[in-house]
């Protein structure tokens, strides 16, 4: 599938796009009135002030910032805060790098609430027929079985879960209407005035809106799971879910409405449900809220794949399960977020004490979000800077809002996200600071300064061969320009003779499959940098591609190709080859200040947990010589 396959609408992509990225929203329904009413009684002013706050947040948050504004923002056809970074990275703005780590850092953190809350407060539904189940094993198990299942692919996922989530959205909006046409006066909440009224009227108004805010808890994940499913899958597939949305909170208002004062309820939307089918919306709220988790598991993935692109987390595997580059697969990522979700459940054990835990990461990433979406904005559109900043200014205050809402989650259980964003974050931020202590060091040698080095060695006759083919893979994508930590391996310390040197560079393309290359010769016969362009789905074969190379001019006469070994001999041996990765160091004489050695430390430990050069590379070891070239630092301030 290439890059515009994804923007094709079709009954299944929209299938698709329903059960990978809507999961989320769709299932607030099941909690968010809940939320409102613990602690409450319903009254008029409390019901209709909720409603209209809901209504107002799904139209202004989710349909007008998401749908409309950020899907515009795409970064290659990806979306999340990477790709708003990526974008603004050209602007040469330092400052853009903490509100988009922050971003990923809270994400991050939701992701080990987000499938616990989800399918805890529908398989609790369970304890309604069967009071002495215990629904924690139950729980658990479906945890465990919905990440193993990442591993087939988002296409397959999706094309499972489509159907299902087509059901649920119809459930809901059947259910809601019924609900409706029996008490409609409860409409009248589409007028704002009854949120302005509220607001100021209502003694804890201020603490509702964090139960209100869990209805656009997953609408990050429209503008995350862009890459998955494309901009006009979900432009056209939201105008169905958010109706279906509508119609489910506003029945469940409804139902509010008719109840009897000081009558207090435990769950409003199993109450609206008639019993004789409660068992069948059990079940299909069970799946759903499986489906929940998926749209934020996806938009992960997406989230770390772009943070390893753009060089701000360490090297892990990623695989594409299927021919499109935004359907991805981190198996790390995966079982990460698994052992964290079951650590959730096993220390808040049901959702009612998850719900303080959830909504304030996701608050601080909407934040970030919009002020990095308005300052794209603001650079793209120039003409109407005045309307933007309004736009924004609205975007602010709402979300603030919010923020300010669920602050009280704080003691009771939002210590947990927040801790974990705290740690994220500080991760993402010091491989950050790594990365540029490391850059700013880095020296690059011209090309036609080592020539008359090379020569010399070849023609020197005391050295001994290292290999007939060095292979150095090259940072540098410069063709007249070389790494000088490559300089530092070829003559500084023991100097390596070859009859044939490589200068590799890599470039990962937008393609799915195919190999391609361009050489440039240095030393005529003896010298070469290449530039190797890889398909993004194609397996990092280094050895393979550099023999395919090799036989490529060997025969069109540019080398020899023979084995140096065996040069002299009557035994045909092809050349051989060895590889030269490079691993920088800190000059053990350095004098580091204490934050630039943390730093450096916590470099090392996050390349300890990602894929090896070797793996990467997709190298032998008994080929391959790993070095390490101390660097010197301690003029950074």
């Amino acid at each position: 599938m290439d890059k515009s396959g994804i923007n094709k609408v079709s009954l299944a992509s929209l299938l698709m796009t329903l059960g990978i990225v809507f999961g989320d929203i769709g299932t607030s329904p099941l909690y968010v009135f809940t939320a409102i009413s613990q602690g409450k009684i319903f009254d008029h002013i409390l019901i209709m002030g909720s409603m209209s706050c809901i209504f107002w947040s799904l139209i202004l948050i989710a349909t007008l910032k998401y749908l409309f504004l950020a899907l515009n923002a795409d970064n290659h056809g990806e979306g999340g805060i990477f790709s708003l970074y990526a974008l603004l990275r050209k602007t040469k703005s330092k400052w853009i790098i903490i509100p988009a780590l922050i971003g990923c850092a809270t994400l991050l953190s939701d992701g080990f609430i987000t499938p616990a809350i989800s399918i805890s407060s529908a398989v609790e539904g369970l304890s309604l027929i069967y009071p002495e189940l215990p629904t924690l094993p139950i729980v658990c198990v479906i945890v465990i079985m919905l990440f193993s299942i990442q591993q087939f692919g988002t296409k397959k996922i999706g094309g499972f879960f489509g159907p299902v989530m087509l059901i649920w959205f119809l459930t809901l909006g059947v259910l809601g209407l019924n609900l409706i046409i029996k008490n409609p006066d409860v409409l009248a909440a589409v007028n704002p005035m009854y949120a302005l009224s509220f607001l100021k009227t209502y003694p804890e108004a201020l603490w509702v809106l964090g139960a209100v805010f869990l209805c656009i808890t997953g609408a990050e994940a429209l503008y995350s799971d862009l890459g998955h499913c494309g901009k006009r899958n979900i432009r056209i597939t939201w105008v169905f879910v958010l109706s279906m949305l509508l119609l489910s909170y506003f029945g469940q208002a409804a139902f509010c409405l008719s109840l009897q004062p000081n009558v207090t309820v435990e769950s409003v939307f199993y109450e609206t449900v008639p019993k004789s089918i409660l068992p069948y919306i059990i079940g299909i709220a069970t799946l759903a809220t499986i489906i929940a988790s998926q749209a934020l598991i996806t938009g992960i993935f997406t989230l770390v794949n772009e943070a390893i692109k753009l060089k701000l987390w360490t090297n892990l595997k990623v695989k594409y399960p299927s021919t499109h580059k935004g359907q991805i697969y981190i198996p790390f990522i995966n079982y990460f977020l698994l052992a964290g979700c079951l650590l959730v459940i096993v220390i808040f054990q049901k959702a009612s004490n998850m719900e303080a835990a959830y909504g304030l990461a996701i608050t601080i990433d909407m934040l970030m979000t919009s002020l990095l979406l308005g300052y794209l904005m603001l650079i793209r559109h120039k003409k109407a800077r005045v309307l933007i900043v309004i736009l924004f200014v609205i975007f602010f205050v709402i979300e603030f809002t919010f923020l300010t809402s669920n602050l009280n989650k704080i003691v009771h259980g939002g210590w947990f996200t927040l801790l974990l964003a705290i740690i994220f974050f500080t991760l993402l931020y010091f491989h950050h600071k790594a990365k540029l202590l490391r850059n700013s060091v880095a020296e690059y040698e011209d090309i036609d300064h080592i020539k008359p080095m090379l020569e010399s060695v070849i023609a020197n006759k005391k050295l001994p061969y290292t290999s007939t083919n060095l292979v150095y893979p090259a940072r540098s994508r410069r063709i007249n320009f070389i790494d000088k930590t490559i300089v530092h391996s070829l003559f500084y310390m023991q100097p390596k003779k070859a009859e044939v040197y490589w200068f590799l560079h890599i470039d990962i393309t937008d393609k799915p499959y195919g190999m391609d290359y361009s050489v440039c010769t240095i030393i005529p016969k003896n010298c070469f940098f290449v530039n190797l362009k890889l398909g993004f789905k194609e397996p990092h074969l280094i050895d393979q591609a550099i023999k395919k190379i090799h036989a490529d001019l060997k025969e069109s006469g540019d080398i020899e190709g023979v084995n140096v070994f065996y040069e002299n001999s009557n035994i045909q041996v092809p050349p051989d080859f060895k590889y030269i990765l490079i691993n920088s160091r800190v000059a053990s004489d350095n004098k580091l200040s204490v934050i630039d050695m943390f730093t450096v430390r916590i470099y090392r430990f996050l390349k300890s947990v990602g894929l090896s050069a070797i793996e990467d590379f997709g190298l032998d070891v008994t080929n391959t010589i790993e070095e390490k070239i101390p660097i010197n630092v301690s003029k950074i301030e």
